[in-house]
């Protein structure tokens, strides 16, 4: 303590600490905030307005902290300055002063302002005490500038001499007693001098720094030109694209337009042809019925000989048997625009799983590409099917030919093969492609049998493109006894009739992997929403796993909860950006993964996921793995997944499912609009079987 009533300045080196960094100025009663930092109490509250955050290190509270006083730094401020007040010192201003404009004084009479400062006198002098240094002769040599404030900082503090001289070797500026000592040997130059030369060398550092800025302001420039041309290219692009896509629209509508008016016409001619023989048969009908009359009457004649003497003869259309004609839709013009159709929808759906820029080898292949025979070779089976349809209509792929001229496919035994390998029964090579007549075809009285084309088992017409017509029929009499496999009666006839989405077969071959740590830049968190979910589904592990069994669980009713079909959606849906996320099967065994929109339907028969137009689903049914849209099924190669990752690009339009064994190896494409929000969504069916959304980590 007596050290410090011998020093009373020696708190003042702590004047910085003890001043608010709100006001700059000394504490007016202080108060510590839960990060540590000290404010005036008025100072604080007056930030405390919209939030409550630290004004120095911008911590926020989510709360209003408690404030209390900090005594002891209240103490010590005022400590501070009752010594500065007791020294004479100047006590520091406080912050309701302004600054006053420092006025330089007269060294001589100490009130009027200066108005020269001698260097050699080291004073300030105003214009009646200035005369001696104007009129004396003996102060012509006088060094007189500006009125200077600042005189003692320019005396050295060692020798109480001007400091004229600057020291190259330290840096700083020296009198002449410092030369003759300290800096004896030192190179140095008069503070004039070295004031030119820095100002010489600050004025070459604003020439490059404005040489950089006209160069940064230049490139600046060039940039925003080179976005307003980028705008005006993407603008002329996306109208020549806009022009391309409608007219082949134009076209793919003109060639529409053009089949159902043949079909149109054949409808009528076929039409025609039955009212003409129906009204050939009407009258034979009619002319029968007449004779058959006056047979009666001429049976119930009562006079015998009146009976014997009348003679009567039958029509002579009696003499020819009746038929039922065989009218039907197969003409070559029908058969030529439904195999067009169909062969057109699978190249172009081959064509948009590809990337845009193997879209063009699609369209005009190599003309060096070696063909293969017998459907053998080194080269894919695409390609050789493409390569042997090529020989065949070597126009196809000529210059100026559109894509959307007729061709029909070649059938390819190796993909008949493996179709066949995995349970699946495509359609022969005689048919190519194309569907029976249903309904539409007259059989001959007294045949006995239906035409070759048309079963005696009712089934549901198969879809134009459509790999398989009997896997449904195989599975009817296990529909049948199940909840979710029902029979769709007429409802899914017309729902097949709609659009479908293009979709696509990727091989889970390791040419076709991806790094897993890519598309877990995309991963996504997921939880199930229970007012979606099935009753029979159990949702456990906070909503992360959902399990199925036969015990119903006490759910309340819900508009959005699925009635008929054990399934569920997630509580979060996507239509915009990236996202991607796994799921653990428990077994690969009546269990389907996909999307749907939110305005699926919850109550009715087809509010299965893939059989409706807005859902899209793989499914492993039994050893059977298929791709399902609108009712459309894609029988696909089983990978046996025991983790299955999906990538929704919203951007792009696609999903795409991932076999996970260490890398992600893609098995299947959708390619669809869309419309509105897509949810992730599961069916489950087998009793213990589940699916657990996993926690995704690089």
């Amino acid at each position: 303590m007596a050290t410090m009533d011998e020093s009373p300045f020696s708190l003042i080196s702590l004047e910085d600490e003890l001043s608010c960094s709100i006001c700059l100025s000394p504490f007016n009663c202080p108060v510590t905030i839960p990060c540590g930092h000290n404010f005036c109490q008025d100072c604080l509250l007056a930030t405390w307005k919209d939030c409550y955050s630290c004004p120095q290190c911008r911590t926020v509270f989510a709360t209003k902290p408690e404030l209390k006083k900090n005594t002891v730094l209240s103490t010590v401020v005022e400590t501070l300055n009752s010594r500065l007040t007791k020294s004479g010192a100047s006590v520091i201003p406080e912050k309701s002063k302004a600054k006053k404009k420092d006025v330089i004084r007269c060294d001589a009479c100490m009130e009027a302002e200066a108005s020269q400062t001698c260097h050699t006198c080291m004073a300030s002098f105003c214009e009646e005490h200035l005369r001696p240094h104007r009129e004396n002769p003996v102060f012509r040599v006088h060094q007189l500038t500006a009125p200077v404030s600042n005189l003692l900082e320019r005396i050295c503090t060692d020798h109480h001499k001007l400091m004229e001289f600057y020291c190259s070797q330290h840096a700083r500026s020296i009198c002449s007693i410092c030369l003759q000592q300290v800096h004896k040997g030192c190179s140095f130059i008069s503070s004039e001098d070295q004031r030119n030369l820095k100002e010489s060398d600050l004025r070459g550092k604003l020439g490059l720094l404005d040489g950089k800025i006209t160069k940064n302001e230049t490139v600046v420039s060039q940039m925003r030109d080179m976005q307003n041309k980028l705008k005006d290219s993407a603008t002329k692009r996306m109208k020549t694209l806009s022009a391309e896509y409608q007219q082949m629209r134009v076209m793919l509508a003109r060639d529409e337009r053009d089949a159902l008016m043949a079909v149109e016409r054949e409808l009528e001619s076929g039409q025609a042809k039955l009212k003409g023989l129906m009204k050939k048969f009407t009258e034979n009908i009619d002319s029968m019925s007449k004779a058959k009359e006056d047979i009666h009457s001429l049976l119930s004649q009562s006079q015998t000989l009146g009976f014997l003497q009348a003679s009567y003869n039958l029509p002579q259309n009696t003499n020819f048997d009746p038929y039922t004609p065989r009218i039907n839709l197969d003409s070559k013009k029908v058969i030529a625009s439904q195999a067009f159709a169909a062969a057109l929808k699978e190249h172009l759906a081959e064509m948009f799983n590809q990337p845009f820029e193997a879209r063009q080898v699609m369209l005009k292949p190599e003309k060096s590409a070696v063909p293969v025979s017998g459907g053998t070779g080194s080269q894919p089976e695409s390609e050789q099917s493409d390569l042997q349809w090529q020989r065949r209509n070597p126009r196809s792929h000529s210059p100026g030919r559109s894509i959307m001229q007729p061709f029909i496919r070649p059938w390819n035994p190796v993909q008949h093969a493996q179709a066949s390998a995995s349970g699946f029964k495509p359609l022969s090579p005689g048919t190519m492609g194309l569907e029976p007549q249903w309904g539409l075809m007259a059989t001959p009285q007294g045949s006995g049998s239906p035409p070759k084309a048309v079963s005696k088992k009712k089934v549901q017409k198969p879809k134009k493109g459509q790999k398989s017509t009997e896997d449904t029929m195989g599975n009817e009499n296990l529909s049948s006894s199940m909840e979710n496999l029902l029979e769709f009666n007429g409802k899914e006839a017309e729902s097949r009739e709609q659009p479908v989405a293009v979709t696509s077969d990727i091989p889970p071959n390791i040419t076709s992997s991806e790094k897993r740590g890519e598309l877990l830049k995309y991963a996504t968190v997921l939880t199930l929403d229970q007012k979606t979910a099935h009753k029979r589904i159990a949702l456990n592990e906070g909503f992360t796993k959902a399990s199925v069994s036969d015990e119903h669980e006490n759910y309340p009713d819900s508009p959005e909860r699925f009635t008929v079909c054990s399934q569920v959606l997630t509580s979060k849906g996507f239509s915009r950006g990236r996202h991607y996320w796994e799921v653990k099967l428990s077994s690969n065994n009546f269990i389907g993964l996909g999307l749907a929109y939110k305005s699926i339907d919850r109550k009715g028969p087809t509010s299965r996921l893939g059989r409706n137009a807005q859902s899209w689903c793989v499914e492993w049914f039994n050893v059977k793995l298929s791709a399902w849209h609108n009712s459309s099924e894609t029988v696909l190669v089983n990978p046996n997944s025991k983790r299955v990752g999906v990538l929704l690009d919203c951007e792009e339009g696609t999903a795409t499912f991932y076999n996970v064994a260490g890398r992600a190896y893609p098995f299947h494409s959708f390619v669809f609009p869309f419309t509105e929000a897509v949810y992730p969504a599961f069916w489950i069916f087998s009793s213990g079987s589940s699916i657990s959304l996993c926690k995704l980590q690089d």
